[in-house]
């Protein structure tokens, strides 16, 4: 009998370090393990980690840039909380492809835009994909675009699955489409983000986390493959 439940616990176990949608965390609360600044070796940066959270101090020592992820992913479920200052912006990206022949994170990878809407520079406020919660300069379901107020932490969610990449803001759903669809495509055209052809070229890659110049915060970070 305890032979039997002794197999049977292994298997428990072994089947939990197997399950490739166990969940996990990227951000361990403690340091910055596991990431590092865009096109950049370790090195010093405005990005701390204070209480269990990774901040983006611009009045800080170190360098400014974009923290990015130091593996990549394709399927996924990417769960975070965040928050901004007031008139704050940032934003997270997924596929980002890191090379030194894209200047930026956004050359490449889609954006989910964090931003204090009520206090935003006006070219935010008046451009619904510039608000938070959408797919940025691209596409956009406004009325679910609600961030609570400056300083307070939100929820979100970014899903991408065989090309369907859906983004969710203190669960409404903020942004969905199938980027590898020929009217995808054709939105994509049609905005900003023409002016970068590699844009949505890479269907995996990094996630990265704006350093926009301002104060923003992430906390419990989680990702599960899909």
């Amino acid at each position: 009998m305890h032979k039997l439940l002794s197999i049977s616990a292994l298997l428990l176990v072994v089947s939990a370090c197997t399950n490739p949608n166990s969940e996990e965390h990227i951000f361990n609360g403690k340091n910055l393990d596991g990431f590092h600044i865009y096109n950049q070796a370790k090195t010093n940066s405005k990005w701390k980690v204070s209480d269990g959270a990774i901040l983006c101090d611009p009045k800080s020592d170190g360098i400014f840039g974009d923290l990015v992820t130091d593996q990549e992913f394709e399927n996924f479920e990417l769960s975070f909380e965040w928050w901004v200052k007031k008139g704050g912006n940032s934003g997270v990206f997924i596929n980002v492809k890191e090379d030194t022949a894209y200047a930026a994170t956004f050359a490449t990878g889609l954006e989910m835009q964090l931003l204090d809407n009520a206090n935003a520079e006006h070219r935010h406020q008046i451009d619904s994909t510039h608000w938070a919660g959408c797919l940025y300069s691209v596409e956009c379901n406004s009325q679910n675009s609600k961030p609570k107020p400056y300083g307070e932490w939100n929820t979100a969610k970014i899903i991408q699955n065989k090309g369907i990449v859906s983004f969710w803001l203190n669960d409404k759903l903020t942004f969905q489409d199938d980027i590898n669809s020929a009217a995808f495509a054709k939105k994509v055209a049609n905005s900003n983000m023409k002016n970068y052809p590699a844009f949505n070229t890479f269907k995996k890659g990094k996630i990265a986390f704006q350093n926009h110049t301002d104060s923003v915060g992430f906390r419990n970070i989680r990702i599960k493959s899909l």
